[in-house]
């Protein structure tokens, strides 16, 4: 066991080098050798720990992740083939640092590596200790070692991938040559390949017929049950990743599923809408033939720029639940991936924002004005349509053009209790349907529980819990059917419900400390090597702040271009979080490449922060950097 000095020098030293005014040569000097790894356990490694010093000659890539974080699995999907092109001298690290108590649940954690299908060891790091020794500061956080055991590049957020091959690149060039690479296998043992007919079913519904059909999410594949929910009557996909459309179509992790109004199918082709979550895309389902057709994205992650038009012109990202809302006349999507909500009208072939505008958070107000935060649940009744925000732990709804929150308090407030509305605590729910009393159900799946909301009276209440990770609910010929993701089935509850009175909780993340009065905001960000700025059409870089509450800040609130700030927060406030949602695009840096290749990278923080007359009073934020020989 290294002694807490050692950590606390190195981890002076990463901050150090993450500040924004340390200089090239400083840095350069200022060679750090990565901390060692520790955790609770080790996954996918046959049950032995590994250690960096073992993994010397090889580079190694961490990833600082947690199974809640939308932006987490899109890094795991960017990630996959570049672990295919360096599979004999890389080796991936998952750093499991929880946001959720039940993200610290070791078997819970077991079974989200292998339901987003991560092929790479995976530290669990339940106390965040490795998480605090690399200085992080984000879900995700990246952070390349190279074959000699030194840090050599940070990067928070997404859409790394691109610098990260050619970092990597550069470092096998650089050892091979010194004779300190070591190709060959790395340390990745797959576990061994579960047996059942649903694998992490996601969402489910009732079709006309009376079936109910299964979004397979691990499975990548649709299946339709009997209406014992048991008995497979058909699966249709070929069961591996992909996006073929036709009668043999393959899906990546569908979720969401809409049934459209008769008239409306009929006039289109397809009667379900499908949320193809990791292809990006929304598919239409032909129940009477079984054919897939692609009905709108590009199959590219939106990253910014248009979001209305032609729907398969307009990149989406992640749609995790889908429902025809007729108010809104088509189908609405929960873009989990920007925080927003998307419209996509099937008879016009149109897609458009209709609410949020990616700034993650809880914020009531106009559609347009709203913060949400990885919507996961949608139900239509009536002129009401509700939703379920995973990431704060809240059950909204829209009516009138408005966004309410009827359930939750914010990004670090969650837990298991009931009573009054405003008193009433969630877990990171992905499922919500209506009840025919007009009440509404949660499906809560971190708690494990379905909860019940009533909107007369504003009460929360427990119907059932002890369900594995609940993500759909059903109401079917009387009784609620439970779409349980993690024990791989659809379950009846009949337990009667109790009143739980539970406990509150706060996300288990260091507040970061900063003195009060002005502060300076900075993110990082270096284009990669080869690169720069893109600047040919306007500001290459964008820089949005908010805060909750939003009285917190009394300056600089509010979007621009400069990547640094000058904020001031108002006196009397002990706590508090900062958004802060960057981006910067950057361009090949060679006049004689006709069509440069031009990459958007960004990244959303939500910083709890502590307000202490001993802080600073500067804010450092990498969104990526620190590969200039470091």
């Amino acid at each position: 066991m290294v002694s807490p000095t050692w950590w606390t020098s190195e981890h002076r030293s990463l901050e150090l080098l993450l500040t924004p005014d340390v200089t090239t040569a400083h840095r350069r000097r200022a060679r750090v050798r990565a901390p060692e790894l520790v955790g609770r356990s080790w996954l996918n490694t046959g049950g032995r720990d590994i250690s960096l010093k073992e993994l010397r000659g090889k580079v190694v890539l961490l990833d600082f992740w947690t199974f809640c974080c939308i932006n987490c699995l899109h890094v795991l999907d960017e990630l996959r083939p570049l672990e295919a092109e360096f599979a004999d001298v890389l080796v991936t690290i998952g750093v499991h640092s929880p946001k959720f108590v039940h993200e610290a649940d070791a078997e819970a954690l077991a079974d989200a590596v292998e339901r987003y299908g991560v092929h790479h060891p995976v530290l669990d790091d339940p106390e965040l200790t490795t998480w605090q020794n690399y200085a992080v500061k984000a879900w995700p956080t990246l952070v390349l070692v190279d074959p000699e055991g030194y840090v050599v590049h940070v990067a928070a957020g997404e859409g790394h991938v691109d610098a990260l091959r050619q970092i990597v690149a550069e470092l096998v060039e650089e050892h091979d040559a010194k004779g300190t690479l070591h190709r060959g296998d790395g340390p990745y043992v797959p576990p061994a390949p579960a047996d059942t007919e649903l694998r992490f079913p996601a969402k489910a519904l009732l079709t006309p017929s009376g079936t109910i059909l299964v979004s397979d999410s691990a499975h990548h594949r649709l299946v339709e049950l009997d209406t014992d929910g048991e008995t497979a009557l058909r699966r249709i996909g070929t069961g591996e990743r992909g996006r073929r459309d036709g009668l043999n179509p393959s899906f990546s992790e569908p979720a969401g599923l809409a049934l459209l109004p008769a008239e409306v199918a009929a006039r289109v082709g397809y009667h379900v809408v499908v949320a193809d979550t990791v292809n990006h895309l929304l598919r239409g389902l032909n129940l009477d033939t079984g054919e897939v057709t692609t009905v709108a994205g590009t199959g590219e992650q939106w990253r910014g720029g248009e979001t209305d038009g032609p729907a398969l012109d307009i990149p989406l990202t992640s749609p995790w639940d889908v429902a025809w809302w007729e108010p809104a006349g088509g189908v609405v999507i929960a873009l989990a991936g920007n925080h927003t909500l998307g419209l996509f009208n099937p008879a016009e072939d149109r897609l458009e924002r209709f609410a949020g505008t990616t700034v993650e958070g809880l914020s009531d107000g106009p559609f347009a004005e709203a913060f949400f935060a990885q919507t996961s649940g949608l139900a239509a009744a009536g002129d009401r349509l509700w939703l379920v925000d995973s990431e704060t732990s809240a059950l909204r709804y829209l009516e009138d053009g408005q966004v309410r929150t009827a359930v939750g308090k914010g990004l670090f407030d969650f837990g298991h209790r009931d009573g009054d509305a405003d008193q009433a605590l969630l877990q990171h729910p992905l499922g919500v349907a209506v009840l025919p009393d007009g009440s509404v159900a949660i499906a809560d799946t971190y708690n494990g529980a379905v909860r019940r909301y009533d909107p007369a009276t504003g009460e929360v209440g427990t119907l059932a819990t002890d369900l594995a990770e609940p993500s759909d609910v059903l109401f079917l010929d009387g009784e609620l059917v439970v779409v349980a993701s993690a024990a791989h089935r659809l379950d009846r509850p009949v337990a009667p419900g109790t009143q739980v009175l539970g406990e509150a909780h706060k996300v288990r993340r260091p507040p970061t400390v900063l003195a009060p009065g002005d502060l300076e905001l900075s993110v990082v960000f270096t284009p990669p090597a080869g690169t720069k700025l893109d600047d040919r059409y306007g500001p290459s870089t964008r820089l949005e702040v908010t805060s909750s509450p939003p009285e917190l800040l009394v300056g600089g609130a509010g979007v621009g271009t400069d990547l640094t700030r000058s904020l001031r927060i108002a006196e009397g406030f002990t706590e508090g979080v900062l958004h802060v949602v960057a981006q910067a695009a950057s361009c090949t840096d060679d006049p004689s490449v006709e069509h440069p290749v031009c990459k958007l990278t960004r990244q959303d923080w939500g910083v709890p922060i502590r307000i202490s007359a001993a802080g600073p009073h500067r804010l450092p934020l990498m969104m990526g950097g620190l590969d200039e020989g470091v």
